[in-house]
């Protein structure tokens, strides 16, 4: 049985199980020693060591990876037109998104008829400025940016020591075959880390699923369903027609070649702690050449919220509708505007697009308590949204790849069940 085949076993059981426990807790499963205790001594501790294991080799994988694929580069590929294609793509389709949200979300009118009297407290915090968000991607202290995760600062200290490597002569290739090296240990890691998947991903999801349960979507049920259509609209029709119209390839090869990612973007809500894996899966399975998936991906795990980006505009029309106001054509511009430049920046952590929708809310003039109408549900919506988020990712790493001439298409259209973490085994 090959491993993404495991996983979602593994998901699957961990849903039920986790319902089970919840029904048979009457919902309540705090107040049930034993599950409480199975819940946060087990499924939490073996899903909590899980992903720290996967963000262990976030900052090592992104950074070394990134060296090699830009010092590799060589004349043929500019990194300047790479960048550009690739932060173009990820703004449209962030744009696209965050329209299509306003879009049906106007159509439907989730947020009609809520009773604001039970709002939940919500504090948001303070959101930086643009001009100290387009400051902050250089850093001063490399060292620092690692070990505070800043995704954009190792992006751009990455390039830096690839760029020079590649002109530094001799002292330069012997320093790149040291980190072509390092990057086949740490790619070793990641496939050692994957035997332990399925278990992972079991824990995770029995211990959410028996604390969420339904009653909150049931709650929330118009909400959680315009959510749910738009992001799949978003993967399966915006995704799929971008991809077959710039890549002339077909878009249900991409996506299942994907699988793997996709699977556990759903499971641990995180686009940082599955970014092992979509660069993994972007390289062996995709076919994408490791000079444009190591800048591409590692890119969009923090600039590429689509996801986010449709939870932003839903929920600001669920929110303005339930507190009974309109908002303008300039505000929607407003919200489309501000929720594409939210995502630039952003964490690719459980729970961030909260984070981010308090700054749309406040540029329209909207209630920020309002977004305590949606915390019960945001959970589960959260991993639907970094599953879109993931899939873009691999979208667009495509796309750049075949433009650039260095999209590998037999491996493309390998659709051999083996997967690639066999194969490693194997060789």
């Amino acid at each position: 049985m090959q491993l993404s085949s495991k996983i979602l076993i593994g998901m699957v059981l961990g849903m039920m199980l986790g319902l089970g426990l919840n029904f048979m807790s009457g919902g309540n499963p705090e107040q049930t020693p034993l599950i409480a205790w199975l819940v946060e001594y087990i499924f939490d501790v073996v899903g909590q060591i899980f992903v720290l294991s996967l963000k262990l080799l976030v900052v090592p994988l992104v950074f070394v990876s990134l060296v090699c694929g830009s010092a590799s580069m060589g004349e043929d590929v500019k990194m300047g037109r790479i960048a550009l294609k690739t932060i173009s793509l990820y703004l449209v389709t962030t744009a696209i998104a965050i329209s299509l949200a306003l879009t049906f979300a106007n159509i439907i009118d989730p947020g009609v008829g809520i009773n604001t009297t039970e709002v939940a407290n919500f504090a948001a915090n303070p959101t930086p400025s643009f001009k100290e968000v387009l400051i902050g991607i250089f850093p001063s202290n490399p060292i620092k940016a690692m070990s505070d995760g800043n995704m954009l600062q190792i992006i751009v200290f990455a390039i830096l020591v690839g760029v020079a490597i590649l002109q530094a002569g001799e002292s330069g290739q012997a320093t790149l075959r040291g980190f072509r090296k390092i990057n086949d240990v740490i790619m070793r890691m990641v496939t050692i880390l994957m035997h332990f998947a399925p278990y992972g991903v079991f824990c995770l999801l029995a211990k959410l699923f028996t604390y969420q349960g339904f009653s909150a979507i049931i709650n929330l049920a118009l909400y959680f369903g315009t959510m749910v259509l738009v992001l799949f609209l978003h993967a399966s029709v915006i995704y799929s027609s971008l991809f077959a119209l710039l890549t002339r390839l077909n878009p249900l090869t991409l996506f299942k070649n994907m699988r793997p990612a996709l699977l556990f973007a759903f499971s641990t809500a995180s686009s940082n702690a599955t970014m092992p894996i979509t660069l993994n899966v972007a390289r062996t399975r995709v076919g994408a050449h490791n000079s444009i998936a190591s800048f591409t991906i590692p890119l969009g795990a923090t600039v590429n919220m689509d996801g986010t980006a449709i939870m932003q505009g839903v929920a600001t029309v669920f929110i303005a509708q339930a507190y009974g106001l309109d908002l303008s054509m300039a505000e929607y511009l407003a919200v489309i505007a501000t929720a594409t430049l939210a995502s630039i920046g952003t964490a690719g952590v459980p729970g961030v697009g909260l984070i981010t929708l308090s700054m749309v809310l406040q540029q329209v003039g909207l209630p920020v308590e309002g977004i305590g109408l949606i915390i019960g549900v945001d959970r589960l919506l959260d991993m639907l949204r970094t599953t879109v988020n993931v899939s873009g990712d691999g979208m667009v790493t495509a796309v750049v790849a075949e433009s650039e001439g260095l999209l590998d298409r037999d491996v493309f259209n390998d659709l051999s069940d083996q997967d690639e973490y066999q194969k490693a085994d194997a060789g």
